[in-house]
């Protein structure tokens, strides 16, 4: 294994348009090396991370710019991607599927003939299941079925091209979509003779664990690609799933988050004026005492010679008064946080008295659920992750106070998404291992950190 020469580097650099893609951060932050040990291209994830790849492999199959672009294209997105938990990779059905979405996503990308050569020239559309890896023939112009699929029986090559295409239309198709259909046309032996781009090996990081290893290299790579032409589905968190999954999900209650939550709430409430959520307050009220004090009364009768049996005294008094409104509270439910959405929701539950009667739960849409729904386990998410559904439900509902309980991976908002969130009193409670305080750092106005212990 050697470094390679400056010319790889700057034929990858070259490869991109020019001034985009914040490539340059990337480059600087890993060391290129021309490697036999990787098939194709891969992504190590070191102290100092590497992008491999092989030489022999660009030299065959990726000469031109456009067709080395397409390839880094797609290794950086299986390391973004590698972090969704929609379902884990462990089998070779699995990892086709995943480079069947992330090829449809590059060429919507960048649909020029040039660009997708990369991947008509590699995979066969004569050949099933390689040319579910490809657009269709014809594509972008015309869709046809490609002659692998033609030649399925009737019946598995209907269902193989409504696939195909949809992975080539104008919204593409999702990990749940082609993951529901293609084990059904697929065997372990067939896919095993496809060559797949990109590293699939145990240890690799398209396994979930870059953030861990490297969160240095996995805020350029997730800032990189939040740059890129995006596809009608965008990536904005963790995940390009955009299919609403009902889930149940056991609330479990931490005590040690109540209290935090809680101020967080009054924060962004309000405690002055007529409101609907109720508070303490402790209050003062004259009440008759034997206890012998200095009140006027006392002091003229003692001064004409009558000792009062009993004084006007001062006692404190505790009551609930209404005062604050009750905070609309929206949840991530991405996939990002199913490991704690138990605690999650307990969290909320045991402040429900200062909560708004309807739950928002977001992923890449908003949903609402009751009170009660969230006490049975209800959960509806599309497994991504985007601020901005959150942005334009506020906007639409009009709500300017709202707290957000996240692992913060949601996407930096902008543009009229910013202004919404930045001119709203919001409050951002942190939850998990490993919180994003990043994203949403320029639009909170208090945050805090619960614990996911029980």
């Amino acid at each position: 294994m050697m470094i390679a020469p400056a010319s790889l580097t700057e034929r990858i650099l070259d490869a991109f348009p020019s001034g985009t893609y914040a490539l340059s951060a990337l480059l600087r932050l890993m060391d290129i090396v021309e490697s036999t040990s990787v098939p194709t291209a891969a992504v190590e994830c070191r102290i100092q991370p590497r992008l491999l790849i092989n030489p022999e492999f660009v030299e065959r199959h990726a000469p031109s710019a456009e067709k080395l672009l397409m390839l880094v294209m797609h290794e950086l997105h299986h390391v973004l991607l590698g972090h969704t938990t929609l379902f884990p990779r462990v089998t070779q059905v699995q990892n086709f599927v995943f480079d069947a979405v992330i090829n449809g996503i590059v060429c919507r990308m960048f649909p020029a003939r040039d660009h997708i050569a990369f991947f008509t020239d590699f995979y066969d559309a004569k050949s099933f299941p390689a040319c579910l890896l490809r657009p269709p023939p014809g594509w972008p112009g015309r869709r046809l079925v490609a002659g692998g699929i033609a030649a399925l029986p009737a019946q598995q090559a209907k269902l193989a091209n409504e696939v195909h295409q949809a992975l080539y239309s104008e919204t593409g198709a999702t990990y749940s979509e082609v993951y529901e259909a293609l084990p059904k046309l697929l065997t372990a032996v067939a896919v095993g003779r496809v060559p797949l781009l990109g590293g699939h090996q145990d240890d690799s990081v398209e396994d979930g664990q870059l953030e861990h290893q490297s969160p240095v290299l996995f805020d350029i790579v997730r800032g990189i690609v939040e740059q890129w032409p995006q596809p009608p589905d965008p990536i904005r968190g963790r995940s390009l799933a955009d299919v609403l999954k009902h889930s149940s999900i056991q609330p479990k209650r931490a005590t040690s988050n109540r209290s935090r939550l809680r101020g967080l709430i009054r924060k962004v409430a309000g405690l002055s004026g007529q409101g609907a959520m109720c508070r303490m307050q402790t209050d003062t009220m004259q009440a008759p005492t034997p206890i012998p004090n200095l009140d006027r009364r006392s002091m003229v009768l003692r001064a004409l010679g009558t000792e009062p049996l009993l004084h006007t005294g001062i006692t404190p008094w505790r009551h609930t008064v209404r005062s604050g409104e009750r905070v609309h509270v929206y949840l991530d439910v991405s996939g990002s946080m199913d490991a704690i959405k138990g605690p999650l929701y307990g969290a909320v539950l045991d402040c429900q008295a200062f909560v708004f009667p309807t739950v928002h739960l977001f992923s890449t849409r908003v949903a609402d659920v009751s009170l009660t729904e969230l006490r049975h386990g209800v959960c509806k998410s599309t497994g991504g992750t985007d601020i901005d559904c959150v942005a334009r439900h506020m906007a639409a509902n009009r709500l300017h106070r709202a707290l957000l309980v996240t692992d913060g991976w949601v996407g930096t908002p902008a543009g009229e998404y910013h202004r919404t969130l930045n001119e709203a009193r919001l409050a951002v409670a942190f939850m998990g291992s490993n919180c994003n305080t990043g994203d949403l750092g320029t639009v909170a106005n208090h945050t805090t950190t619960l614990s996911i212990g029980v």
